[in-house]
């Protein structure tokens, strides 16, 4: 029926848009020319002779219709006596139809392949427009906005939706307050509407002289909320001082959240400089949620001093939008790259080999400073010796000055920089794990974001490698200051017979690699030289503190090259002579023995003459006298039970098992034991010696050789360890060190077959 009743609509509506073409009258033909009749031959009139009865009846059909008598012609009827008949086309106006179509809206004729005039058309689809445009925006998603506490009238914008409550109702009207300074009138009809109601409102005027706002209220389908901040122009951080009192507006990014008992600490940065930021919401809890570590933020607030320093108290934290913090990032991530170039200052002394290392070394300080100015821990790692300490102890004086310049907080220190010994001459797992765990528990208790770790007199060789993986699984950062033999020179650079760069096989794991062997040195370059003259490029106002220190390094290592004499030199200016500095060596080596893992650090400052220097001299008295005491008690152990032999090649070899032969869990190590042995030795048969002493125990050992070993026999500890390691698979061998100095690990039930081979690979051994 339904379907009956649509046809009939259409059929009605159809008729109603057509009428009868006037062209045509409705014939929908017209007359466009005229030719003779075929059937009179153009005469008019039919032939009048008789042919039968049939055409006799025709004939009488003919004079009836015409009213003619018996004597008269009869015309003709297809022509109806013209002689003449039209000729017929289809009438144009109509397409032979013998209708028009009518425009539906106007009534004006049209062409029949449409039912709307152009007018009309027009207009429809004008209408259609704004019909589809006001849905349209009836649908569209609107931005309303909730005014932060601090904003005022004048931050107030007529184009703009607001969300506020309803704060009291009376018959003229609802009063809508925005916030504490905000408020107006909602006039109208207000009886649907109760105190406490949330209102979505426009603003109908402004009246700033009598501080008047009048609202209206409006529906929104959809909608999303959006803070207003006040308008004020940005301040940059180095600029907070001369604005003490002020409301300022900074934007930066969150270096730190710390949660105290009272308000939110956020350490801000920007292009120019750090800053706290204090939110308060309740005692002891999180203010602004929301904001984390990393993200770029504005903050309102007044300018004041807490302890001295310079601090906002927030009224407003807001995140800014993703544009504003791409540009945000950009700018601070420029300017901080700037401030983190380091100056291009000259070595502590000449040195092709420091030449040849110098952009990597400029590279390692810019790391360095960068992550200070990033907010970002300095986890500093060194060997628990002489060398590694001079290192440590050099980096921590040009470091902590500039995170004490950088960072506000005065205990800014203790946050941001750690140095700690390692052992073993090796970044080793049980290090890995301790610092990894410290910094994902600072990063998750304090918001710190995660350190970079620098490690000294350590971190170059294969040993290392497990450690550096974990460490880069969390993506941090490794600057490595070391000059241990890294192993094999996997690609190299050579000019003129000398290797100018090298990579090995702990740069995969390592963002800054800084060796000699790198770019054609050795091992006599400490790294108690190399942290130094690194330090000196970080922050050169500490050149006059530290400058001594690369001699004790090397004293401490018995290194000897051409930069150590300059670096003793240096020492000797500054008023230490080499007895002094070999003594301040020793104590190192003897204190950080009883050290163990803490670092010590105002004792080994006054130690090495960086600070308390009223007590250096007494402190260095005192622990030289007690070092040379407990060496002379364990030679008196271990120099009777040496076994001494020359082999065939020439080599003096000395082993002692200093497991049996010496005092257990005092001062000298084993590894001392056997480097005092080893120089007892020395002075006996001469320096010009080759001479190898393996100290040992039920699953280690310790060697020590004379330079000429090397020189004449090529003799290395990391080469003897790697054929051993390869010759005997089941004893889990591992080690390494410099050429003339280093370990060996073994399992203990092959320690027997492990030391005979030893002794075998020297005894082989052959001149160069």
């Amino acid at each position: 029926m339904l379907v009956k009743i649509l046809i009939y609509l259409n059929d009605v509506w159809s008729y109603e848009m057509k009428e009868k073409c006037p062209k045509c009258k409705g014939l929908g033909s017209i007359v466009v020319d005229y030719k003779e009749c075929n059937a009179c031959g153009g005469t008019g009139y039919e032939d009048s002779f008789d042919v039968g009865n049939h055409f006799k009846g025709v004939n009488n059909n003919a004079r009836a219709k015409f009213d003619l008598g018996s004597e008269q012609d009869i015309p003709c009827e297809v022509c109806n006596g013209k002689g003449q008949v039209e000729v017929y086309e289809d009438c144009p106006h109509c397409n032979g139809s013998g209708e028009i179509n009518i425009c539906r809206d106007c009534g004006k004729h049209i062409d029949n392949k449409h039912d709307l005039c152009l007018d009309c058309k027009k207009k429809r689809d004008e209408d259609k427009m704004k019909r589809d445009a006001r849905i349209a925006k009836e649908n569209e998603t609107k931005d309303v906005f909730i005014l932060d506490p601090i904003c005022e009238m004048r931050d107030m914008d007529k184009d703009k939706l607001y969300k506020g409550k309803i704060t009291r109702v009376e018959k003229y009207g609802a009063f809508v307050t925005l916030n504490n300074n905000v408020w107006g009138l909602m006039r109208g009809d207000v009886s649907d509407y109760k105190v406490g109601d949330e209102v979505i409102v426009f603003i109908t005027s402004i009246k700033p002289r009598e501080r008047k706002i009048d609202f209206a209220p409006t529906y929104v389908k959809n909608y999303q909320i959006k803070k207003l901040t006040k308008n004020i122009s940005r301040t940059l951080i180095g600029d907070l001082e001369n604005n003490m009192g002020k409301l300022v507006r900074i934007d930066g990014e969150v270096m730190q959240i710390q949660q105290t008992s009272g308000p939110t600490i956020f350490t801000i940065n920007d292009e120019s400089g750090v800053t706290w930021v204090a939110a308060f919401d309740k005692a002891g809890e999180r203010a602004f949620p929301d904001i984390n570590v990393g993200d770029a933020i504005e903050v309102l607030g007044d300018v004041n001093e807490h302890g001295g320093k310079t601090q906002i108290e927030s009224q407003s934290i807001l995140k800014l939008t993703e544009e504003s913090s791409i540009r945000l990032h950009k700018a601070i991530d420029v300017a901080l790259n700037e401030r983190a170039e380091p100056e291009d200052v000259e070595f502590l002394v000449k040195s092709d080999v420091l030449n040849r290392l110098k952009p990597k070394m400029r590279e390692a300080a810019c790391k360095i400073r960068r992550a200070i100015l990033d907010g970002r821990t300095i986890l500093l790692r060194h060997h628990n010796d002489a060398d590694g300490i001079c290192s440590g102890v050099a980096m921590e004086k040009a470091i902590i000055p500039l995170i004490e310049m950088t960072n506000p907080s005065n205990d800014a220190q203790y946050y941001y920089f750690k140095r700690s010994p390692s052992k073993a001459p090796f970044y080793e797992l049980e290090d890995v794990v301790k610092d990894l765990s410290f910094a994902l528990e600072d990063q998750e208790r304090h918001g710190q974001k995660l350190p970079l770790i620098v490690l000294l007199d350590n971190g170059s060789t294969e040993e290392d490698i497990t450690a550096l993986m974990q460490a880069k699984i969390y993506d941090i950062e490794v600057v490595v200051i070391d000059h241990h033999y890294p192993g094999e020179l996997i690609t190299k650079d050579e000019r003129n017979g000398e290797i100018y760069s090298a990579t090995v096989a702990v740069d995969e794991y390592v963002d800054t690699h800084v060796n000699p062997y790198l770019v054609g040195g050795d091992s006599q370059l400490t790294a108690g030289a190399l942290a130094c003259e690194v330090a000196h490029i970080i922050n050169p106002s500490v050149k006059e503190l530290i400058k001594h220190l690369p001699a004790v390094a090397a004293l401490g290592d018995r290194a000897e090259c051409g930069e150590v004499y300059q670096y003793l030199q240096l020492a000797k200016d500054k008023g230490f002579n080499k007895e002094d500095l070999a003594k301040i060596a020793e104590c190192v080596d003897f204190e950080a023995y009883f050290l163990r893992f803490m670092n010590g650090r105002g004792i080994m400052d006054t130690i090495l003459a960086v600070d308390n220097l009223d007590k250096h001299e007494k402190m260095v008295n005192a622990l030289y006298n007690e070092y040379l005491k407990r060496v002379d008690t364990q030679l008196k152990a271990a120099l009777p039970n040496i076994k001494q032999t020359q082999f065939e090649n020439g080599i003096y070899f000395n082993m002692i098992d200093v497991e049996k032969f010496a005092h257990k869990f005092t001062f000298p190590a084993p590894g001392k034991t056997c480097g005092f042995v080893h120089d007892n030795v020395i002075k006996k048969l001469g320096e010009d010696k080759a001479i190898v002493t393996l100290g040992h125990g039920p699953d280690f050992g310790v060697f020590r050789a004379t330079d000429s070993v090397n020189e004449q026999y090529g003799f290395n500890v990391n080469d003897i360890v790697s054929i051993l390691a390869e010759r005997i698979p089941s004893a889990g061998i591992d080690g390494g060190g410099h050429e003339c100095a280093g370990s060996i690990k073994y399992i203990e039930g092959l320690g027997e077959e492990v030391l005979s081979e030893i002794v075998r690979e020297i005894k082989e051994m052959t001149k160069i």
